[in-house]
């Protein structure tokens, strides 16, 4: 990094903390004591009014905010807000509502004509394919409010798929009350994380297939936010019903699992009886009324997925199988 540019992070650093210690600077900026110095002295001739205090418990204190100058960026980093913007072009809806669009033209009218060429270079050396949104979701930005807010709201959820012209009948929603927790996006649908307060217990939602959502006055559970805080992973765990499998996966079922998986499974690196070498243990759990899922997941991975147990999941993808041969 230039030490232009060390100085000027250094001075939101500063800015920012108030108070810091040469340890601070020399962990942030991966500088030596004697750099951290020699960059402390630049700083004051730059105008920063910064105070030393000393003793046991001692370090430096800014004595009042700086007027920071504008953000820049360099070449490097400009790259890398271009690459992250392209994943906002998959999705029609988006938190707040703003448009890829109307993104990358302030965007590129920001830049000079030296980055603007660079960017528009990039763009004819690198293709991004991307997962389309499948189905729009008005709701994205009341959900994200609610899960930062720590807000229960009610939600009427339909529970079937729908086509884009035929709004759900009254017998396929129905009405849940849900604490939000968090958004994510997967494979062209958004999700939304949260606590079902009627079922008491923690549940993934598709947000296109909320057709309604309003605040309501029920205090939020403390204890929701307070665990995804610690471990995200432990709020997923399986119901007493849930049904253990095991299946033997090649190399080529080892990449196929990277690129997708779920909480429910994972690989184990075992040595036992059966298993070859080249041949990892993919082990995990589904509930009773996911068995379609499971199926149609572990069918995805072709001659590279063995099943071992139990028999019921084994019968199921053979059956799977044979009903795909009779719509050849």
């Amino acid at each position: 990094m230039k030490k232009s540019e060390r100085m000027n992070q250094m001075l939101r650093f500063i800015n920012q903390k108030q108070q810091f210690t040469l340890q601070d600077l020399m962990q942030e900026f991966q500088i030596s004591k004697r750099t951290a110095l020699r960059d402390i002295a630049s700083l004051e001739e730059l105008g920063a009014p910064i105070y030393v205090e000393y003793g046991r418990y001692g370090g430096y204190r800014l004595l009042q905010q700086m007027q920071l100058p504008p953000i820049s960026f360099n070449t490097g980093e400009l790259h890398a807000l271009y690459f992250a913007m392209q994943a906002l072009r998959s999705f029609s809806s988006l938190p707040f509502q703003v448009s890829f669009r109307t993104i990358h033209e302030k965007f590129m009218s920001a830049l000079s004509d030296k980055q603007r060429q660079d960017i528009e270079n990039i763009q004819h050396r690198v293709s991004f394919r991307h997962t389309e949104q499948i189905r729009d979701s008005a709701h994205l930005e009341f959900l994200l409010m609610a899960a930062v807010q720590n807000i229960v709201i009610q939600i009427t959820y339909a529970n079937q798929r729908r086509s884009s012209d035929q709004r759900p009948s009254s017998a396929h929603t129905n009405i849940r009350t849900i604490q939000p927790i968090a958004l994510y996006a997967r494979k062209g649908y958004w999700y939304c994380q949260a606590y079902d307060l009627h079922k008491q217990a923690y549940r993934v939602f598709r947000c296109d297939r909320i057709i309604s959502a309003e605040t309501t006055e029920i205090e939020p559970l403390t204890h929701v936010n307070e665990r995804y805080s610690q471990d995200a992973q432990s709020l997923w765990k399986p119901s007493e019903q849930a049904i253990p499998f095991k299946c033997l996966i090649d190399e080529a079922g080892m990449e196929l699992f990277q690129q997708e998986h779920f909480p429910s499974m994972q690989i184990i690196h075992v040595n036992e009886s059966g298993i070859e070498p080249g041949q990892m243990l993919l082990a995990g759990s589904y509930e009773t009324h996911e068995l379609d899922f499971i199926v149609r997941y572990l069918a995805g991975f072709g001659k590279s997925v063995k099943i071992m147990e139990p028999d019921t999941l084994k019968e199921s993808l053979r059956q799977y199988y044979l009903d795909l041969l009779d719509h050849v």
